[in-house]
């Protein structure tokens, strides 16, 4: 995604909290969608991702758009003990916490980096809303619903953090091709191709795939992600 991009609302809210001498640590920063525009707004960037693919698309991307004061460190969040934890102004995790079973470790090593501000950008279901489509038909019973924003503003207040969150729309996905849609489903619904289940699948995704401007949905409405902010204890 284009670094310097002005029409991403989550963005443009995290934006709103860099000062331009921040250090921001982004845990789980995938390919640098909001690390490298940060990058752009902040003294520096430390993106933390366990993926080696995922940091070298980084390093590409950012050496393309001329950005350089990107860190990154290849762990998974919360880094061992004897590599030390990062300490920066603001830490951010976007994306990242619906499926961490052991979620209060993760956030006491979050608040534990961050001299000013954490931060946590979460949708108001998690982000698979293509196979929650598709799931009973396909797997014969109900999709269990993974944490999202709800239960972590909760979970932060149980925690006695007082949050400020700002909501934005999400704009469903759209793909260039049906083909590209459907294997967007195969994928969140952990099918193989070819298979019963998939054929099933491409019968079904074609009676509900909407087509608009040459771009194909799978997701009929926009839906809300929430970008939450909470100063650490």
């Amino acid at each position: 995604m284009d670094p310097r991009r002005t029409d991403d609302p989550t963005l443009n809210a995290l934006l709103s909290l860099a000062r331009p001498n921040d250090t921001w640590l982004d845990v789980g920063a995938g390919g640098g969608r909001y690390a490298l525009p940060l990058a752009l707004a902040v003294r520096e960037v430390v993106a933390v991702d366990p993926s080696p693919a995922m940091l070298s698309l980084l390093r590409e991307d950012a050496a393309a758009a001329g950005i350089g004061n990107v860190r990154d460190i290849e762990s998974r969040w919360p880094l061992p003990v004897d590599a030390g934890t990062p300490t920066a102004d603001v830490a951010l995790m976007a994306h990242v916490g619906y499926d961490i079973a052991e979620i209060g470790p993760f956030l006491d090593a979050l608040e534990s980096s961050a001299r000013r501000l954490c931060v946590a950008v979460m949708g108001e279901s998690a982000m698979a809303a293509v196979a929650t489509l598709f799931w009973k038909d396909i797997h014969g019973e109900p999709r269990v619903r993974l944490p999202a924003l709800p239960e972590f503003v909760t979970l932060l207040f149980a925690r006695g953090r007082l949050s400020q969150i700002t909501l934005v729309d999400r704009t469903p996905h759209t793909f260039g091709s049906m083909d590209a849609a459907i294997a967007m489903a195969r994928r969140q619904l952990w099918l193989r191709t070819g298979s019963a289940n998939d054929q099933k699948l491409e019968a079904l995704a074609r009676e509900v795939v909407m087509e608009r401007a040459g771009r194909f949905a799978l997701e009929s409405g926009p839906a809300k992600i929430g970008v939450v902010s909470w100063s650490p204890r």
